[in-house]
Order: C-alpha cells, then structure tokens, then sequence
C-alpha cells in the first residue's frame, strides 16, 4: 500500500549550503521594492470575483482561434491575457487609479502602461505593454506574449520595463489563492490575481451550489489615492472579469 509507494519514492535531493552572488537584477528589484515599502504606505482591498464566465468566455474564444494560423488571427489566450485586458478596461470607468505621486503633483496618465510580473529563474521582471486600454484583446494577448518570451530570454531592454502606470501580477498559475503584491514605483496601485478554486457559493436564491471563486486584490498607495478609488476600481474590475463581453465592446 502506501509505504511501498513511500518507499520507492524518488529521493528528495540533499540539502546544501549556497552562498549565492547577488545578481545586479535582484539589487535593483531590492532597491526598487525597499522603495516602495518605505515611502509608499500601502493599504489593501480585497474583492471575491465569480470565475465562472471567465473562464466559459475563454474557453469559447480559444474554441473559435486557438486552431487558426497565426495569419487569420489564430492566438490561444490566456487567464493572464483576460485580465490584463479587463485591468487596463476598468481604468476607463476609474481613471484616478491611473496616477502617480510626484512630490509636489500627483499625475493623473493619459495612458494604461501596464506592467504585468513574468516570473523568470533569479527573480521577477515586469515588462510594459503601451497604452493598453487602446489596444484589443488580440494586440494585448500579443504583446504579453512577446514580452514573457523575451522576459525568459532575458533579452528585455530597460525602456520595455520602465515608465508603467499600474501593474497586475498573477500567481493564480501556482494554485494561490490570494496574495497581495508590493506596489511597483511610482504607479498608484498593483493589482493582484489568484487562482480561480471550486468552492461552495451561495447563489441568487440562496442555495449553496459550486461555484468558481477567483479573489482579486489590490494594494493602494496611500499618498496617492484612498480606499474609496480602490474600492470603485475593483468594484468595476470585478463587473467586467463577471461579464467579459464588456472587454470586446
């Protein structure tokens, strides 16, 4: 039974001390994150969001291009490229979110520069997709994938990292459920998003039934903007994710 399983189980490999060299990438992502912590105070929003149309939207999108050559506009899309598109939509209805602090001005963006983590060997790196709130679900999903590609190359230049105006970051692939990240300077807010988990719900009629949770967060910094625009940013976030048609209109 078990302990046969147990026992020819693959060894775990040993344990080892390392002393491991300080890349100059990790410096400058302690650098920027220490940043953050101290000077941004953050505070924190949660909303549950049910996954379920999310997922049948995506699931009847790919049905429709996951096949087709690339030439006839053939893309498979992803959770991540759902709710980038969804991110940088509801900053239209909630512009404030869009803004950074300066010191003397806060500056309010006329563009979506939206950063989103690619998690690569040695650390995170937070490529830019320009002005996405201008850009349909084909040109995001195109762009993130360019950008993981050459995040995973490490051929990213400097300017396809710098200047963003509000980050998503998604470990949902990783089977967590909710999380909050560490606000990427100098944007106002970093949106995070966890995995989408069969759980029970309570339903219009009040029935317990199974439901599809996915929780997004959001921390905010302080100085910039309060709880009342996070929450209105998320409240809107969450209308589209329920009802992603709303993302092709």
């Amino acid at each position: 039974g078990n302990a046969t399983a147990a026992a020819n189980a693959p060894a775990a490999p040993a344990m080892e001390a390392l002393s491991i060299p300080v890349t100059n990438m990790r410096k400058s992502i302690a650098r920027a994150l220490v940043g953050s912590k101290t000077q941004a105070p953050h505070f924190y929003l949660q909303m549950e969001v049910d996954g379920a149309p999310l997922a049948a939207f995506r699931k009847a999108l790919n049905a429709k291009y996951a096949d087709l050559p690339k030439e006839l506009g053939g893309i498979k899309f992803s959770v991540n490229d759902l709710t980038l598109k969804a991110a940088a939509e509801a900053v239209r209805r909630v512009p404030a979110i869009n803004r950074s602090w300066e010191g003397e001005t806060i500056q309010q963006h006329a563009n979506v520069d939206l950063a989103f983590g690619v998690a690569i060997d040695d650390g995170l790196l937070t490529p830019v997709i320009r002005a996405a709130e201008s850009k349909n679900l084909h040109q995001i999903s195109a762009d993130a994938k360019t950008l993981i590609k050459k995040a995973r190359e490490k051929k990213l230049t400097p300017d396809e990292m710098s200047g963003s105006t509000l980050t998503v970051t998604n470990l949902g692939m990783f089977g967590v459920s909710d999380f909050y990240g560490i606000i990427n300077p100098n944007n106002a807010a970093i949106l995070s998003i966890g995995a989408t988990i069969k759980k029970p719900v309570v339903n219009d009629q009040d029935e317990i039934v199974v439901g599809k949770v996915m929780r997004i967060g959001l921390s905010g910094d302080h100085r910039t903007i309060d709880g009342a625009v996070g929450a209105q940013y998320l409240q809107v976030l969450k209308e589209i994710l329920e009802t992603p048609a709303l993302m092709l209109v």
